[in-house]
């Protein structure tokens, strides 16, 4: 692992604080996981972006996932 250094304001570190002692934590462990969830949500939001500009150069069409009723049967 590598030390970093940074700032924060009074009041986020405060809560921060209190959040580490209320899950018995530490503040690196939070702030790892914390960058983590971060991370991966701003990627969730980058591939929801792809998925929409896909589907607006190419809209589902009227009869895309038309199928026969025979089809839509699970069975007895």
């Amino acid at each position: 692992m590598t030390t970093i250094q940074m700032t924060l304001e009074e009041e986020l570190l405060r809560e921060m604080d209190r959040t580490v002692k209320k899950l018995r934590t530490t503040r690196s462990a939070l702030i790892r996981d914390s960058i983590r969830q971060y991370l991966k949500m701003i990627h969730i939001q980058q591939l929801e972006t792809r998925h929409r500009a896909g589907y607006t150069k190419r809209p589902v069409v009227q009869a895309e996932f038309d199928m026969p009723d025979s089809d839509r049967s699970w069975g007895e």
